[in-house]
């Protein structure tokens, strides 16, 4: 005889054992969908990251059909700086090496910088000009265009302004400071060893060097020498009789004209349809990656470090 209540006991046990079991299930089928959503979610998000940083995707563009090429070059002109030599050096080849390219165009807006990195781009315009005859280069300048960034532009064919563009300041300076007063009002003394009678040249914490600052001079004096010839080459008979040219004076792009230091007034836009006749705009900057950025920072850094603080030579 069966009892009934050992029956239902064991019915109920039953009933709680699979409860229990298809609940364990269900759990562990949202973990595993949870965990699948958040890789989906985090793979996303690295993807997004790696393509803003430049780590990923292909370093090629799609350049089929007849086409402008644009460079950028935007702020500083130096060698730790997106807008160094290499990068723009890179972008110009690849624009000139394509066989749909029609025309160049180097945007800038820069305030300057090096001397050295401006002179390998002044180069490099030119040889590619020479190399590539029928590929004309224009300039066009947006904001500013100013010292380094001119030294630039003027190896183009013609350089394109706005009205309110800010253009010149060809000079050269030599910057830095003087602390010897504040040391003598905090009571502390230089200490400087050198193997050299100038390896302390312009230190800053040490009293002026009538012999050092005309030798300083002297340099400045060479570099903006060279600065000005480029400007004459680059410019030729375009370039007006006015000595205060190469005074390191700016003007707007309207008096620019006026000057002989640009030629017309023009966008990007404007001269890929109207001069190259090109419509379709191909950019051809180089993009750097957030590892190239941090060793180039980190190279440069070491080097200053090396060399010393406080004193700079740039196109401004």
């Amino acid at each position: 005889m069966i009892n009934p209540i050992n029956h239902n006991e064991g019915w109920e046990k039953q009933a709680l054992e699979r409860l229990a079991l298809a609940s364990l299930q269900e759990e562990r089928r949202a973990r595993h969908w949870g965990i699948l959503f958040k890789s989906l979610t985090l793979l996303y998000l690295f993807i997004i990251l790696f393509l803003g940083l430049g780590w990923i995707g292909s370093s090629g563009m799609s350049t089929s059909g007849k086409h402008s090429a644009l460079i950028e070059l935007r702020g500083e002109i130096s060698a730790d700086s997106v807008s160094n030599a290499d990068n723009i050096n890179t972008g110009l080849r690849q624009a000139f090496q394509d066989k749909d390219t029609q025309g160049v165009i180097l945007r800038i807006n820069s305030p300057g910088g090096s001397p050295v990195q401006s002179g390998y781009i002044n180069d490099e315009i030119r040889r590619l000009r020479a190399e590539y005859p029928d590929t004309p280069l224009y300039a066009v300048i947006e904001d500013i265009c100013a010292s380094g960034g001119y030294y630039v532009a003027v190896a183009a064919d013609r350089i394109y302004v706005d009205k309110a563009s800010i253009v010149g300041s060809i000079g050269v300076l030599m910057n830095g400071f003087g602390f010897t007063g504040a040391m003598e009002k905090l009571g502390v003394e230089r200490r400087l060893l050198t193997a050299g009678e100038n390896k302390g040249f312009l230190d800053p914490f040490s009293p002026p060097n009538i012999q050092q600052q005309e030798y300083a001079r002297e340099m400045l004096t060479s570099i903006h020498q060279q600065f000005i010839q480029v400007v004459q080459q680059g410019r030729g008979k375009r370039l007006k009789d006015a000595p205060e040219i190469f005074s390191g004076v700016v003007w707007t792009g309207q008096k620019s004209i006026d000057l002989g230091l640009t030629d017309a007034l023009g966008s990007a836009e404007y001269v890929a349809r109207e001069i190259i006749k090109a419509e379709n705009i191909i950019d051809f900057t180089t993009k750097e990656g957030l590892t190239e950025r941090f060793a180039r920072r980190f190279g440069t850094a070491t080097v200053s470090a090396l060399i010393g603080a406080g004193k700079g030579l740039e196109l401004r």
